[in-house]
């Protein structure tokens, strides 16, 4: 069996496109940044207001990887159109957990990607023993939202008016999925 880090998962999207979600490899970054820039500039639902420069986005890589974090990417058509990552709490009593980051791009946003982000990510976890994968999710994102609670997330709390996105506040929810696995 390969190693969680190695996974290479291929599927068809609802629009009969071959996507592959993959780990991230240096090469990636300036895709990845690339795909950013179209997401701050037309979205709402991601928690960044620049893209980090292609230098920035390579060094964010070797980190993940160093720290044994996953970030995959999503390709579709030989283009990055997403991403996933988990980064594991740093120090010993907290590394037993993690925090999820996704984003897709709101061309292939409907087609199925979504989940299959979630069973990989899932999966991840599950091989690198985490206990507990916390997010958070604005409250007027119901598709996101809807999706987590599908996935077994349970809602841990609401921070009010905790976002201010085109003149209206939005409440920021914290989810989390717990896993059983045996503490050694």
């Amino acid at each position: 069996m390969k190693g969680a880090e190695d996974v290479i998962e291929e599927f068809q999207a609802k629009d009969d496109s071959l996507v592959i979600l993959r780990p991230v490899q240096n090469e990636d970054a300036p895709y990845i940044v690339k795909a950013v820039e179209g997401i701050v500039r037309n979205g709402k639902y991601i928690q960044k207001e620049r893209p980090r420069t292609v230098k920035e986005e390579q060094e964010f890589i070797k980190e993940m990887l160093e720290k044994d974090n996953m970030y995959s990417v999503v390709v579709k058509e030989d283009t990055v159109v997403g991403i996933a990552r988990v980064i594991r709490g740093e120090l010993e009593m907290k590394h037993h957990t993690g925090l999820f980051r996704t984003w897709l791009t709101s061309d292939v946003q409907g087609l199925g990607i979504g989940k299959k982000v979630m069973e990989y990510t899932l999966n991840w976890c599950n091989a690198h023993r985490l206990h507990k994968l916390c997010l958070t999710v604005f409250a007027s994102n119901d598709i996101a939202y809807h999706l987590y609670k599908k996935y077994g997330f349970v809602e841990e709390g609401r921070q009010k008016e905790q976002l201010l996105i085109d003149g209206a506040f939005d409440d920021e929810i914290f989810m989390a999925y717990f896993f059983n696995p045996k503490i050694n």
